[in-house]
């Protein structure tokens, strides 16, 4: 068994491909820098990352493939799933050693696993475009956390820069603490020291404006006014919006 180790980044898996095919030897398993190796190793490898390699590898992949092809293989990187390294870089190889285009080789269960994946991430992105709730804050900056299943935040920028283009805003994945700024001409990526800024979903009360309290008071009661009760059928809500995603609704606070 062959193992190579890298540092779980997607150049570092693309810097992985490169050496692989200058060593002309190709692993079974990708592991993480600081990950024990399982039993039977025949030979290890650690991947140091190189910006260069990792562009190689990237432009050859945009010389084969379609753009929407390689927008399914970054997708499926930010699923973040075990394995999922694993299946993108037997894709990449088979990609490469195959003179046919395997885009739509569906008979090949990689082929099909990956499009199955990044169907999952490009899923989540539209949930996130629309169900982020924007939350005013007493600086007038809008805030929305958010806790993916995958990490697609990145994925919604453009949307929100073009939608929300007007206004401060950040938007925090409190899952993996990181989120971005915008401030009316760029977006900054960001981390938080205080995690306890957005308790059970929402914007701490204290940090919220005074008209933001009004708004959502007021949303809670034209909700309420609007709902009849003989309709409400709680099953068909999860099916079209799952639960995880209600603690971002002020109507279902």
């Amino acid at each position: 068994m062959t193992i190579f180790h890298y540092d779980k980044t997607f150049e570092g898996l693309l810097t992985a491909v490169f050496d692989a095919y200058n060593r002309k030897t190709f692993p079974d398993r990708l592991l993480a820098i600081d990950e024990p190796n399982p039993l039977f190793v025949a030979e290890m490898f650690i991947v140091v990352t190189d910006e260069d390699k990792s562009k190689r590898v990237w432009k050859g992949l945009e010389k084969k493939l379609a753009h929407n092809t390689c927008n399914m293989i970054t997708y499926a990187w930010l699923s973040e799933l075990q394995g999922s390294d694993e299946l993108i870089f037997r894709y990449i190889q088979k990609t490469f050693d195959n003179k046919q285009s395997i885009e739509t080789n569906f008979a090949d269960d990689d082929v099909l696993q990956l499009k199955k994946l990044a169907q999952k991430v490009n899923h989540e992105r539209h949930r996130l475009i629309e169900l982020v709730r924007f939350q005013k804050a007493a600086d007038d900056i809008f805030f929305a956390p958010v806790s993916p299943d995958h990490n697609s935040l990145p994925l919604t920028l453009d949307h929100f820069t073009d939608r929300f283009a007007d206004q401060k805003w950040v938007i925090y994945d409190t899952r993996r603490n990181y989120g971005f700024y915008y401030d009316l001409k760029t977006v900054t990526e960001m981390t938080l020291d205080n995690t306890d800024l957005f308790p059970k979903g929402k914007l701490d009360e204290n940090l919220m404006a005074e008209d933001e309290k009004l708004y959502q008071e007021l949303w809670k009661g034209y909700f309420k006014a609007m709902t009849i009760k003989e309709r409400i059928n709680l099953k068909l809500q999860r099916q079209h919006l799952p639960k995880r995603y209600w603690k971002y609704l002020t109507e279902k606070q």
